[in-house]
């Protein structure tokens, strides 16, 4: 959604249409529910300080999507020349509300959806998320990802045939705590 400088009266309310979808891209990104909701509140609050910067028809959802992805990397620089820290909460993945909305599929439909995506390498998660389920372009992908158009439609493409092949091998449903 392009930004309307006529909607600057209400900050609070800027791009609160997409919290749901950066919240499920933080997950695949952090694979941690409290880190992603640190993320994404990282995002908002940056963003708000921001928007007087935006240009007019801006897109905002891309914007918000490509400031998420850099504030993760930026934490996972600092991470690295830090002390280690152990991930207890690695086996998270995002709510089947949140990753697959169609309500006429089964609930082990959905849960080997989610399994199947946790497999995938995380530059195919990344893709599929936002091109399937935040129906962003390829163009607004390269952009969030800082990679060429090609390289997504290729990232896409070996994603969905893995998907496919996951999703077509039965396997036993790991059990949620």
């Amino acid at each position: 959604m392009p930004w309307n400088h006529d909607r600057a009266a209400e900050p609070q309310m800027m791009g609160i249409e997409y919290l749901n979808g950066l919240y499920s891209y933080a997950m695949v990104l952090t694979r941690n529910h409290a880190e992603a909701e640190d993320l994404v509140q990282e995002t908002y609050t940056r963003a708000i300080q921001a928007m007087q910067k935006l240009r007019a028809n801006s897109n905002i959802k891309g914007w918000l999507f490509t400031m998420l992805r850099n504030i993760w990397f930026n934490q996972l620089r600092k991470r690295r020349n830090g002390p280690p820290m152990v991930d207890i909460a690695a086996n998270n993945i995002v709510e089947p509300s949140k990753i697959f909305p169609d309500l006429y599929v089964s609930k082990l439909e959905i849960q080997q959806v989610r399994v199947a995506i946790q497999q995938l390498p995380a530059e195919c998660r990344e893709v599929i998320l936002l091109r399937e389920y935040e129906e962003l372009s390829y163009r607004e992908i390269a952009s969030v990802l800082h990679c060429p158009i090609g390289t997504v439609m290729s990232r896409l493409g070996r994603g969905r045939a893995k998907l496919g092949a996951l999703l077509a091998t039965p396997r036993p449903l790991k059990q949620s705590r």
